[in-house]
């Protein structure tokens, strides 16, 4: 019931975040690290990318579950350079993404929370049982 209810919130989040980066893909160039190419077209897969790992999290099969939770585990990996880069863009340079500089209050539980998101997809998907009690054989 709670890995359920974890599963829908995750994909809920993802299908947001997703819609956001294919309907506002300018607002997320600035943080793409500048060894990406073609920024806009790699965000805007990225966006697909949330969307489709939303569908399937939210897919009543276990199957597509595991596939999502694969998916956006991985996601979660491949977007923490872009996320580092925000971070440093803000805190170190005062450089302002979206006419914004965040500070430490932002920036530290986004990139501390990023295992999380892994974990989290990981888990609902149902890729990991931990934590769980061990079964006794």
């Amino acid at each position: 019931m709670i890995r359920t209810g974890l599963r829908w919130l995750l994909a809920a989040i993802y299908l947001g975040v997703g819609i956001v980066h294919l309907r506002n893909p300018d607002a997320f160039v600035p943080i793409m690290p500048d060894w990406v190419p073609l920024a806009r077209v790699v965000i805007a897969l990225t966006g697909c990318w949330e969307l489709l790992g939303a569908a399937l999290l939210a897919w009543p099969n276990r199957r597509a579950n595991w596939w999502g939770g694969v998916l956006m585990a991985t996601y979660a990996v491949v977007v923490f350079p872009a996320n580092i880069k925000h971070a440093i863009d803000n805190l170190v340079y005062g450089i302002a993404v979206g006419g914004q500089v965040f500070g430490w209050g932002y920036h530290a539980p986004r990139l501390l929370f990023q295992p999380v998101f892994v974990w989290w997809a990981l888990w609902v998907g149902n890729v990991i049982n931990w934590p769980s009690k061990p079964s006794r054989h």
